[in-house]
């Protein structure tokens, strides 16, 4: 399909942005010579803005119903951009709304689940496939076949100012603060990260503001555990896991960075998610689920651990 300009919209969270990281290689793949435009989270403009597949990055704020001045400015922006075909890869509410931006005689092509989307991904099962092949059928009824795995190959990264000790783990406690059942208590952590250095592997924590104080307790408790809360950027976290032995952490964002950087990855999931929907894939991947994580215990992380060769 011929189109001068292409709009992709992916807003996240950041482990759905990885995710699509094989479909925007393929819409610019399908679209080599288009201009093509991506509209995301304000938290990942920065990081996508390095990314080849784009020729421009646009923030959205997402504004609150209330805010009509924000919304006539979201709409006047998107009118304005003389799009040809759309890729809503996001697939909401909100997001399909953006169709009715456009004045109807010049709405654009679209790929998504709005009910006047010309490429509509209408299965009914949509909703129970995994996200790489729910994106990956979106696609198809778009024009493009072939839809490659997320590929974080782009991104430069230099590490050297951390001073890592090599061999080294990446370990995430952390995870999403409004869902607490994600994440495997914090003396399994503690335990997993005695037995990294007992193996003579390194363990280095990994996470955002909200995980400070977690890390620094499990820090402060392990001496020999290098804690790096709040002081790594999207970047950094690929270029950490292109070196890392093996990361272990919670169904969390930085695990598929992590994953889709080639770094072994062990990924504990708890009944609040489903592995089967959103869980990073790989041959270097490995899934430990209980319905509660407090069940999981450290020997079987650990055997899982030392079957990626860690």
């Amino acid at each position: 399909m011929c189109a001068d300009r292409v709009l992709v919209i992916r807003h996240g969270a950041l482990g759905d942005l990885v995710q699509s990281m094989g479909p925007f290689k393929a819409i610019r793949a399908y679209h080599p010579k288009a201009q093509i435009t991506l509209l995301t989270a304000p938290a990942f403009a920065t990081f996508m803005g390095n990314c080849p597949w784009f020729d421009r990055v646009w923030q959205d704020h997402r504004p609150g119903w209330h805010q009509i001045a924000e919304w006539l400015r979201l709409r006047r922006r998107l009118a304005e951009g003389g799009f040809d075909r759309v890729y809503d890869l996001q697939t909401s509410s909100r997001s399909s709304l953006y169709l009715h931006a456009f004045p109807a005689r010049r709405r654009p092509e679209w790929s998504g689940i709005a009910s006047r989307a010309s490429h509509i991904h209408g299965n009914p099962d949509r909703d129970r496939m995994h996200t790489l092949e729910r994106q990956a059928e979106q696609l198809r009824i778009a024009g493009i076949d072939t839809v490659p795995p997320p590929d974080l190959s782009w991104v430069n990264a230099d590490t050297a100012r951390f001073e890592l000790l090599q061999p080294y783990a990446l370990v995430v406690p952390g995870g999403s603060a409004h869902r607490p059942a994600k994440r495997w208590p914090a003396d399994y952590y503690l335990a997993l990260c005695r037995r990294l250095l007992a193996a003579s592997i390194q363990p280095v924590l990994i996470g955002g503001a909200d995980e400070v104080v977690l890390n620094r307790v499990l820090a402060e408790q392990c001496p020999g555990v290098r804690d790096l809360a709040d002081q790594t950027g999207l970047e950094d976290l690929v270029g950490l896991a292109r070196d890392a032995r093996v990361a272990v952490g919670n169904d969390t964002g930085p695990m598929h960075l992590a994953a889709a950087s080639d770094c072994p990855v062990v990924v504990l999931f708890s009944d609040q998610s489903d592995p089967n929907l959103c869980a990073p894939r790989g041959a270097k991947v490995a899934i430990l689920r209980e319905p509660d994580l407090a069940a999981l215990d450290v020997d079987r992380v650990w055997a899982a651990v030392e079957k990626l060769g860690a």
